[in-house]
């Protein structure tokens, strides 16, 4: 059995973590056990549950629906997993948020083709005010989504959901299928769920900083989308021209050169409220159409953007973090699979366990992020967590 859990962490660097860790094998003979036995007793106010597609669904299910010392427990599945020791794969990583330190609200949102309405604004609403009623004397608090990576529909709900959010700030990632892009699922109240989404309140004693971060600047070469299916996410034409033939010219390559590992390390970007935001691309298909990870519609304008050092540019960020803020104890983090096939394309993927490591970072790798009422594409986001 392989597991991590941050109690070995203290023990090695003196240091207290806010979140309880740990990481077994999906080949795990009786992996949810073996979670279960490294993640410790609790009491938990959540566990979450971050499982590589592989891994066996219904004994995990079955075991969060009576998971012992937990008063509710969530996840889903990944594009791949970051554990104590950096990126990893085929692997079941479990957090646990400590009740002494936390009080969690859980609002399921079983079915993402009716969001927005009265009743989930209502439901938003009233979670909020409980998870904040129980621990008035705590100041720090955020909002957690996990969404279903293939519905398409993470646009619509981060907008809908920033209507009721308030003044929380909210994260979010959306359930990966490592690079298969077959079937993605939730992991509410005991069952996997496709089409669905599950929102966490969190109130803490701690110190929280939710973040959102990438590693490009763009540049001066635009293109406009003039022809696309937006509720498929699917642009036929830039520029007049067929969408991957011109994508592919402007990079000065052959549209049979496009692969997985072009689009991560040259993206396109959206301008949006004074910000580039990555429109991700997620691959060609036969009529030569480019299909997008977020959402895309015509007369947009989009920015080819040029990558910085990506492992030089996380550790950069959170080193900064920790000069303003304190070095946090524990950071909870959804990374885009993009990201992760960039580093391993420029052989950094060492480099970038390496830092993750070092900055004690753990969660999953995502189909996409959500930041308040954006879904966004190619970013880290997460929250920084402090001792009190």
């Amino acid at each position: 059995m392989q597991a991590v859990a941050d109690a070995q962490e203290e023990a090695r660097s003196g240091a207290k973590a806010v979140l309880r860790t740990a990481n077994v094998s999906a080949f795990e003979p009786e992996p949810a056990a073996a979670l279960m036995r490294a993640l410790g007793p609790g009491p938990f106010a959540l566990v979450l549950i971050f499982a590589a597609p592989r891994a066996p669904m219904e004994a995990l299910a079955a075991a969060a629906a009576a998971w012992p010392g937990a008063q509710a427990v969530i996840g889903c599945t990944t594009a791949g997993e970051i554990t104590g020791a950096g990126y990893a794969e085929d692997e079941i990583v479990g957090v646990g948020l400590p009740a002494e330190l936390f009080e969690v609200e859980v609002m399921p949102i079983p079915d993402l083709d009716r969001i927005g309405d009265r009743a989930m604004l209502r439901d938003m609403a009233e979670a909020r005010q409980r998870v904040e009623g129980r621990r008035p004397d705590w100041s720090s608090d955020f909002a957690m989504l996990l969404v279903d990576g293939l519905s398409r529909r993470e646009d619509a709900l981060a907008a809908a959901l920033s209507a009721g959010i308030g003044r929380m700030p909210l994260f979010g990632g959306s359930a990966g299928d490592g690079e298969a892009f077959g079937q993605t699922r939730i992991l509410i109240d005991g069952r996997w769920h496709a089409n669905a989404a599950v929102l966490a309140f969190v109130r803490t004693a701690c110190r929280a900083s939710v973040f959102n971060l990438d590693h490009f600047d763009p540049t001066e070469e635009r293109m406009i989308v003039t022809e696309a299916d937006p509720e498929a996410r699917v642009v036929r034409r830039l520029n007049g021209e067929p969408a991957a033939r011109e994508y592919a010219r402007v990079l000065g390559l052959d549209r049979a050169q496009l692969s997985a590992f072009t689009f991560a390390a040259h993206p396109l970007v959206v301008r949006i409220g004074g910000r580039h935001h990555v429109r991700a691309i997620q691959r060609v298909t036969e009529a030569g159409e480019l299909v997008f990870y977020a959402a895309i519609d015509e007369g947009m304008v989009l920015s080819l953007a040029e990558p910085r050092d990506i492992a030089a540019h996380l550790d950069t960020a959170f080193e900064a973090m920790a000069r303003a803020e304190g070095p946090p104890a524990s950071i909870l983090a959804f990374d885009c699979i993009l990201r992760r096939l960039e580093a391993t394309e420029k052989q950094l993927g060492g480099k970038m366990s390496a830092v993750l490591r070092k900055h004690h970072i753990v969660g999953f790798s995502t189909y996409g992020e959500q930041m308040n009422g954006l879904h966004v594409n190619q970013t880290m986001t997460g929250v920084a967590l402090h001792l009190p």
